[in-house]
């Protein structure tokens, strides 16, 4: 049986945190652009875009996400398209983030006064208008320090990929695990990592609240 040190298995835990690190970048920013299409589509004074935006949230907050993982691995090869454990969990990880992004952000909008919509309704502004220099700007005072708390979730949505073999933090213990036997050793060392991505940034969550004034 192979010898591994501790600096052996945290080096190999840490070179994994790469992947956990790119597939949360990933599934975050291009979540967040798709979820703000569904949020204009959600907010839009258009009954049907409005129903299918809502469809689009309550599928993915009501379905677990490692569902969606086996959906898009294996079902999609079935009708052709052939996905890679990266593909799959980036696509996969996309979807969901965008979704609560979109629910979260709703929120972030709805709250912003009536008194602004029909201010800027009075100047003959569109909804496009209205939502880019008048709605959105005030909003994102609100969303930002959800919408980093947000992002832990993201970091720790990405364990479940390790199930289809993505080789992220997680998957890389249980291999290790596997070739050490050093359970309590190993999770423990991938439980620190996880934290050690997760702390700082519920942190800053709570410090932009502060600076905000969201409270208020």
């Amino acid at each position: 049986m192979l010898e591994f040190t501790f600096w052996d298995i945290l080096s190999n835990l840490l070179l994994a945190a790469r992947w956990t690190v790119l597939l949360s970048v990933i599934a975050f920013a291009a979540g967040g652009l798709a979820g703000l299409l569904v949020l204009m589509a959600r907010v839009a004074p258009v009954p049907p875009l409005q129903r299918l935006a809502k469809l689009y949230i309550e599928l993915f907050q009501g379905t677990p996400l490692l569902m969606q993982l086996f959906i898009v691995f294996f079902a999609l090869p079935l009708v052709g398209i052939e996905t890679s454990p990266w593909t799959a969990a980036a696509l996969a990880l996309t979807l969901f983030t965008s979704a609560y992004l979109a629910e979260i952000w709703r929120g972030c909008v709805e709250a912003v006064p009536k008194g602004q919509w029909e201010a800027s309704a009075s100047l003959a502004m569109g909804f496009s208008e209205q939502m880019r220099w008048v709605v959105l700007p005030q909003a994102l005072r609100i969303a930002v320090p959800p919408t980093v708390g947000f992002s832990v979730q993201v970091v720790k949505g990405t364990a479940v990929t390790s199930i289809i073999g993505f080789v992220e933090i997680t998957k890389a213990g249980t291999m290790i695990t596997n070739a050490t036997f050093q359970p309590f050793l190993v999770y423990g060392l991938v439980g620190l990592l996880y934290f050690a991505l997760c702390y700082p940034l519920s942190l800053s969550a709570k410090a932009l609240e502060r600076k905000l004034n969201v409270a208020r």
